[in-house]
């Protein structure tokens, strides 16, 4: 069961889902605007958010950029827009999925699963509570908190979860393809964008791409996340 915030301004649909979602086991709350929505994000725990983007005060799109000021909760996009080029820019700008609509509750259910296992909240992610440990490094995926050698490291959400999604396999190469669609949710991109988050997470780790400890890059094939040599003795 999910903690779920229905964000839609249409009361047949929000209606339709409030329904089906509860059917399916789900606490569900909704409201209709990207305010009411914000008041409620800041004053009760969800594990997603379901977000229109036509919404009547405020663009679904600015909406967003607000939500990820206050919260890391996971948020899916349901809307009847279907252009390519805003789905690419909403997924960069923090959204963690993408439904056009007209969907099937199934369907939506079914994406909330795969976001709430990367999140670390269902099955086949952490399990609840497990601390993620790599050398001296201590990731918490639930929390959203990583530290290394006891210091908090300041990390921004796109490099947490490329931290958490590295740390919960380590010493395995993961190929950049891979990194695309489970961190950044795309299917395909240009190898700059991991490579520029690279660097900005090795800097806060104290390492370099000539001198890695943690994170280590397979030229070709990918980039894996193991424990120094000196930690693992």
């Amino acid at each position: 069961m999910a903690r779920v915030l229905v964000v839609e301004d249409d009361p047949f649909v929000r209606s339709a889902l409030i329904r089906h979602l509860g059917e399916a086991g789900h606490s569900v709350r909704s409201v209709g605007t990207a305010l009411a929505a914000l008041r409620e994000v800041a004053q009760i725990g969800f594990d997603v958010v379901v977000l229109d983007l036509g919404l009547p005060d405020l663009d679904g799109a600015e909406a967003l950029k607000m939500l990820r000021g206050v919260t890391q909760t996971p948020v899916i996009i349901a809307t009847a827009r279907d252009d390519e080029a805003e789905i690419v820019r909403l997924l960069n700008d923090g959204a963690d999925d993408y439904l056009v609509k007209p969907f099937s509750v199934e369907h939506l259910s079914a994406r909330m699963a795969a976001v709430l296992r990367r999140a670390g909240g269902g099955s086949g992610g952490p399990a609840a509570g497990t601390v993620l440990r790599v050398g001296g490094l201590a990731v918490d995926p639930l929390r959203r908190r990583a530290h290394l050698d006891g210091t908090p490291l300041d990390l921004t959400r796109r490099e947490f979860d490329l931290l958490a999604f590295l740390a919960a396999r380590p010493g395995v190469v993961v190929p950049r393809r891979d990194l695309l669609a489970e961190v950044w949710r795309q299917s395909y991109g240009d190898d700059q964008t991991i490579d520029v988050h690279l660097s900005w997470l090795r800097r806060k780790l104290g390492e370099t791409a000539a001198r890695p400890r943690y994170l280590h890059t397979l030229r070709g094939v990918g980039v894996k996340l193991e424990a120094p040599a000196e930690a693992a003795r």
